[in-house]
C-alpha cells in the first residue's frame, strides 16, 4: 500500500482525525505518522495526555499492519512513556517484527522533533481473511 492509499483508507478513523494525527509516509510494513501538539492535547500536568500520544503510535501501527492489503486487527498492544513532551510535532514510526502471518508483531518508537523517543510501544495484529474495506481491488 502506498501513501496515498493509505491516507484515503484511514480518513475512516475518526478517531485519530479528530485528535490531528496525519499519516506521513507508508512501506509495506512501515508507518509513519506525525502529530502537532496543540493546547487540546495537553492534560492538567501541562504535558501532552498520554491518550493523545497511544491513538498516534496506534494509528502508525493500524496502518503499518493493514499495509500488506489485508485486514489486520489489534490482539495486544502494550505502550511505556519515557518522557514527557509539551511542544513541537511528536512522530510514530511502526516498524513490522515479523514477515507478514496470521499474527503480526509490530514496535512503534514516538519521538518529538530533536529524535528523542517519547514513549515506546508494540502491538500484535490478528491478519482476518479479509480485504480492507475500501482498498481498490
Amino acid at each position: 500500500m502506498d501513501t496515498d492509499t493509505a491516507k484515503k483508507i484511514f480518513t475512516h478513523d475518526r478517531y485519530a482525525a479528530l485528535t490531528g494525527v496525519e499519516i506521513v509516509e507508508v512501506k509495506a510494513g512501515y508507518c509513519k505518522a506525525r502529530l502537532v501538539i496543540e493546547d487540546k492535547h495537553m492534560n492538567a500536568a501541562n504535558v501532552v495526555q498520554g491518550g493523545a500520544i497511544f491513538t498516534l503510535a496506534d494509528l502508525a501501527f493500524a496502518v503499518a499492519s493493514n499495509s500488506h492489503g489485508q485486514l489486520s486487527l489489534a490482539i495486544n498492544v502494550n505502550i511505556s512513556f519515557l518522557k514527557g513532551a509539551t511542544a513541537g510535532t511528536l512522530y510514530a514510526v511502526a516498524t513490522e517484527v515479523t514477515e507478514p502471518g496470521r499474527l503480526g508483531a509490530y514496535d512503534v518508537l514516538v519521538s518529538d522533533e530533536a529524535g528523542e523517543i517519547i514513549a515506546r510501544f508494540n502491538g500484535m495484529v490478528y491478519r482476518k481473511n479479509q480485504q480492507i474495506p475500501g482498498l481498490p481491488s
